[in-house]
Parts: structure tokens; sequence; C-alpha cells
């Protein structure tokens, strides 16, 4: 999660974020042309989805049958939750940002849809094919594949000309992090998020605990 934060940040000095995205639309060396860009990025997110809802329908979910369905619907149910939560979010903040996009078709620029349901996919699906008995390398090999859909879908949108790298690697850290706050606090994972309140003059402090890979 904060390593595309600072990303983000770090792209903003000397407006490298706005000169990366034109030379980017207008070179389009990954995918050759725009709406190539643009066709790529609708199906590598799709793409992403698909594979999400693989792995929860290989997740193992109990020895009875009744305790397969209740566990499978509960998993189901709390990370489409997630993905829900990470849309709705990325639709709100993109109201209160108001950035153009480099293309100039409208001010819904911040942070990228495509970049946010990408990583909120891929994160979950991460974490379904941790809680199976692989070999470490098979999970490794497994976890790079997902993040490369991750990052493809952030390039493409570029290319496409409807965001600046700053949105997209602002999406990616928001999908991760609501993927693994949603998935830690419901479905007990060995560190589950840990919410803590403590009571002080006037108020009191809420602290949450994180577990992120």
């Amino acid at each position: 999660m904060w390593a595309p934060l600072v990303g983000a940040a770090l792209v903003q000095i000397d407006d490298w974020d706005r000169r990366a995205a034109a030379w980017a639309c207008r070179h389009t060396p990954v995918f050759g042309s725009q709406s190539d860009a643009e066709r790529w990025s609708d199906d590598l997110r799709d793409a992403s989805a698909a594979l999400h809802y693989v792995t929860i329908a290989v997740m193992p979910s109990g020895q009875t049958a009744g305790e397969w369905l209740l566990n499978k619907a509960r998993g189901t149910l709390v990370q489409v939750a997630a993905v829900s939560a990470t849309a709705n979010l990325n639709s709100r903040l993109k109201d209160i940002s108001d950035r153009r996009r480099p293309n100039g078709s409208d001010t819904q620029s911040f942070p990228s849809g495509h970049t946010s349901a990408a990583a909120v996919h891929m994160r979950l699906a991460s974490e379904n094919m941790h809680a199976l008995d692989l070999a470490p390398g098979v999970t490794r090999a497994l976890d790079i594949g997902f993040y490369a859909l991750t990052i493809g879908t952030s390039w493409s949108r570029i290319e496409a000309g409807y965001h600046y790298p700053s949105d997209t690697l602002v999406g990616m850290a928001l999908g991760h992090f609501l993927a693994s706050f949603v998935n830690g606090a419901f479905l007990g994972n060995d560190a589950p998020v840990q919410v803590a309140f403590h009571a002080a003059d006037g108020g009191g402090l809420l602290s949450v605990s994180v577990p992120l890979r």
C-alpha cells in the first residue's frame, strides 16, 4: 500500500505526473494506440475480477455440506463487500477531487477506478491463495501474476489518456488497503485487523492495526 502512495507523491516533483501522462498518450509504447489501451484496460480489469472469483470457488470451506455452504457464503459476501466499498469510495473521491482527465473528457480522473478495482480483486485473490496449502514457489508466482495484472491495468489507463500516474497509484493503494482491511477484519486471518479505543479527556483515540503483506 505504501509504495504506490509514495510513488504518487514523488511524481509530483517537476510536474513529472503530467509529463509522463502526455508521453504515454503520445507514444503508447505498450499497447500501440490509445483505443487499444482503453480496450485492454477493460479486459485486464475484468480478468482480475474473474480470477478473484475463481479463487473464492477453490477456497477450502469445511468438511460438511452445511459448514461448506455457510463458510463459502460468508467469505463471498465479505470479499464482495470489499470490492463494493472500494468502488463506492473511489467514486466519492472522484467527485471530491474534481480532477480533469488528461484527455479532457471529464473531471473524474482521480483516483483510477479501473486500477482500484483490479487492485482490490488481486489483493483478495492473493489472500485466498495464501490460505491454500500451495508450494511457496507457486504462491510467489501467483502473486507476481496478480501484481502484473494490476500494474498492466494501471498503465493501460495512462496510455489511453484517462489518467495521470498519480491517479492510478492512489487507486492501487486504495484497493490494496480496503481488501486487506475488510478481509482481515471479517474473515479471521492469522494476523487479523485489531481495533482498540483508548479513552482520554474530552474524547478518545481509535487505533486500527491492519496486516499488510
